[in-house]
């Protein structure tokens, strides 16, 4: 089973049916299932249930090839039937409007993970880039117990220091952080403690570790070497059934032609006038050596040069998040 819990399949911009060579290269790339982050911020209510209709008519055009993700019991199921799953998932709350109604509305559409902020603070919660904006709010307790009680995962991947003990604290069940790097191997707002990283085991919690420039410092390109260095310090701090892959990229590799960068720095220069960027932010989102649809099997590769067993990769590529999410959703 190879998951990839933050990922997004080619989406023709939102067009059916897909060309050919898109469902290609979904069907080829050895993932199994992924988690999709679907409502980007200032997302409203009826736009983002616009981009949840596209994505499920997208597998109605398409049931050859893919499946939306609703039950534990889809996970197997779309590897079984060699379909691409989809676990629908917000990353902002801006669709939710403060409403905790929402929340189950959105469930019922297939929303399976939700965070409480994006990377500034919201009526729930604050993100990391507003690490004094205290944690989680009167409301964001009361969304947890909410998500706790109908089966949605709470994502701390951009949750402030704060907001990530207290979500901790206050969930009845496993949380997880879908996409993150680890401090201790490179300082970022966006990379978790080993503290939060112990914390998050303990309550049964899965991390995945994304390709994100933040996994070494500006101005260099990541490689996978740095990407293998945070996924053995996260398997060093939480141990191998709390370690997972969640790319924050898509299954098409990033388009590393002038015309692709010069798009990148445009979306880029937007990010950073709307405040929204991360510190380091400016280089491009692939780490040398994983930006190839088949990059969770280079991982699985390099897990084994490194003396690690079969068990453990394939904890990692995915059981880890199969099991996670068995015990959430139900």
């Amino acid at each position: 089973m190879v998951l990839d819990c933050n990922c997004a399949p080619p989406l023709n911009n939102g067009k059916v049916p897909l060309p050919q060579s898109d469902l290609d290269l979904a069907r080829h790339s050895g993932v199994n299932v992924l988690k999709l982050t679907l409502g980007g911020n200032n997302s409203d209510f009826l736009s983002t249930v616009d981009l949840l209709a596209f994505v499920q008519r997208m597998c109605e055009v398409h049931p050859d090839y893919f499946m939306q993700v609703r039950a534990p019991s889809d996970l197997e199921r779309a590897k079984r039937e060699n379909k691409l799953g989809i676990i629908f998932s917000f990353e902002s709350v801006d669709m939710l409007d403060g409403d905790l109604d929402r929340i189950e509305i959105f469930r019922d559409l297939g929303v399976r993970v939700m965070q409480f902020s994006y990377n500034k603070k919201s009526p729930f919660g604050a993100g990391v880039m507003a690490p004094d904006a205290g944690g989680l709010t009167e409301l964001g307790r009361k969304a947890a117990d909410t998500m706790n009680k109908v089966g949605i995962a709470i994502d701390l991947s951009h949750a402030n220091p704060t907001t990530t003990t207290d979500a901790i604290a206050v969930s009845k069940k496993p949380v997880i952080m879908t996409h993150v790097g680890c401090s201790a191997i490179h300082p970022h707002p966006r990379n978790k403690s080993d503290e939060q990283l112990r914390a998050l085991a303990d309550k049964g919690g899965v991390l995945g570790i994304y390709d994100l420039p933040y996994l070494a410092a500006s101005p260099k390109q990541p490689t996978v070497d740095d990407y293998m260095a945070h996924l053995g310090h996260a398997l060093k701090v939480t141990g191998e059934d709390h370690v997972g892959i969640g790319s924050d990229a898509t299954l098409e590799p990033f388009d590393t032609s002038p015309q692709g960068l010069a798009e990148f720095n445009k979306a880029e220069e937007q990010r950073q006038k709307s405040g929204l960027a991360a510190p380091e932010e400016g280089r491009a989102t692939y780490v040398v050596g994983l930006n190839t649809p088949r990059r969770i099997e280079v991982i699985t590769d390099q897990l084994l040069k490194r003396g690690y067993s079969e068990r453990v990769a394939e904890k990692v590529i995915g059981a880890n998040f199969v099991r996670v999410f068995g015990e959430i959703w139900t």
